[in-house]
């Protein structure tokens, strides 16, 4: 458990929230989820169903509606794939970890490019090594197959990939992703590739690793209605796998969480069938407000923030300060009231950053930045 490393995102939430509690206010920058509530139509599903008495398990697998409204959805994304390969879970979190116990050994290594989400703790704790390449700004924080090369050994079991990726919002193409695949398939390694941002790309369209055809066999994929349907409170996942795969998933499922709610699976049929016009507003007014928050963050002396192509997080370097990323968090939280996340939580490339989610308001953003200005301004006297 001492190898484990809790999770600084909510770290800082639950300091934010201590601070709230007496009575100072808090802008929060600090948790990635959508600041929209969830479809009306959607909510209205649920209520539905639990009037109709769905209250009771479902297959742990996931409901048939549900999953073939999964391989309906993802067709329409370009990925072909049947029901027998999808698993619903509570949560996407739930499906990787399903997964790293499905297919890791105690002693096996699993590549992770770095800045990162927080896969480090699932990796530890099933007994597997997180190996970390570095993803840097100047080739826009994206995978290189030169360092995956680099970094592969005997031990090496999978890859993991987050595009569209927190924290840094970088955006991969099919074509940057091919030589990825092209490793994958020669070393036999799984790729574990959660898309769960891949309905919020600014500019073109999400590429998945899993439209590859001869991927299919060594992909789990992973997503979920959390962050394109404003569901993270649900706790709605699902993955796509080898039906063999899927079906050692479901024995931790089983052993686990047994299912995913009865009654939240009947809401998620409806969202994946339903109007999809709302994933256009959000994304829309979050291209809004990563412009003026990069622009902003940018104005400040210190600051330089890189345009991310996805997701909805900002991720300035503040290496021209000349204060750690932790330090720098705390001064923000402490005298402007404003919760962000420091870099060094998202593994060893991660120092040097902090994570701002601009999953909040325009009049929030422009309220932050000005606050962060008065501190950055601070630490140049």
């Amino acid at each position: 458990m001492k190898e484990i490393p809790p999770s600084s995102t909510l770290k800082v939430l639950s300091l934010a929230k201590e601070l709230e509690h007496q009575g100072k206010k808090i802008i929060h920058m600090e948790v990635g989820e959508p600041d929209f509530d969830t479809p009306e139509h959607v909510k209205k599903a649920a209520r539905d169903a639990l009037a109709q008495g769905l209250t009771k398990y479902t297959p742990s697998l996931g409901t048939p509606e549900l999953r073939n409204a999964i391989t309906e959805h993802l067709k329409e994304k370009g990925i072909e794939t049947e029901m027998k390969n999808v698993i619903v879970t509570p949560g996407a979190k739930h499906a990787i970890f399903c997964a790293m116990v499905a297919t890791l050994d105690p002693g096996d290594e699993v590549i992770i490019p770095s800045p990162c989400w927080t896969y480090e703790a699932m990796v530890r704790i099933v007994g597997a090594k997180p190996i970390f390449i570095e993803t840097t700004r100047e080739n826009e924080f994206k995978i290189e197959p030169e360092k995956v090369e680099e970094a592969l050994t005997s031990r090496t079991k999978m890859l993991l990939l987050n595009y569209p990726n927190n924290p840094t919002g970088a955006v991969m193409t099919e074509e940057e992703l091919r030589p990825i695949a092209d490793l994958a398939s020669d070393r036999g390694l799984w790729v574990l590739s959660d898309e769960i941002y891949d309905s919020l790309v600014y500019e073109g369209k999400n590429a998945s690793i899993l439209s590859i055809p001869e991927m299919a066999e060594r992909t789990i994929y992973v997503n979920g209605l959390s962050k394109t349907y404003s569901m993270t409170g649900w706790r709605l996942g699902y993955a796509v796998a080898p039906i063999e795969l899927i079906s050692e998933m479901n024995k931790i499922q089983q052993a686990s969480t047994s299912c995913a709610a009865s009654f939240v699976q009947a809401a998620g049929v409806t969202a994946l069938r339903g109007p999809q016009d709302f994933i256009e507003k959000m994304r829309e007014e979050f291209r809004k407000r990563r412009d003026e928050i990069v622009k902003r963050l940018n104005s400040i002396d210190g600051i330089d923030c890189p345009k991310p192509g996805g997701a909805f997080y900002a991720f300035p370097s503040i290496k021209d300060l000349d204060i750690s990323s932790l330090e720098f968090c705390e001064l923000l939280l402490q005298k402007a009231g404003v919760a962000s996340v420091p870099g060094s939580g998202f593994g060893p490339y991660g120092e040097g950053h902090v994570r701002f989610s601009y999953a909040t308001s325009m009049k929030n953003i422009k309220e932050a930045t000005e606050k962060i200005k008065e501190v950055v301004e601070e630490l140049h006297k």
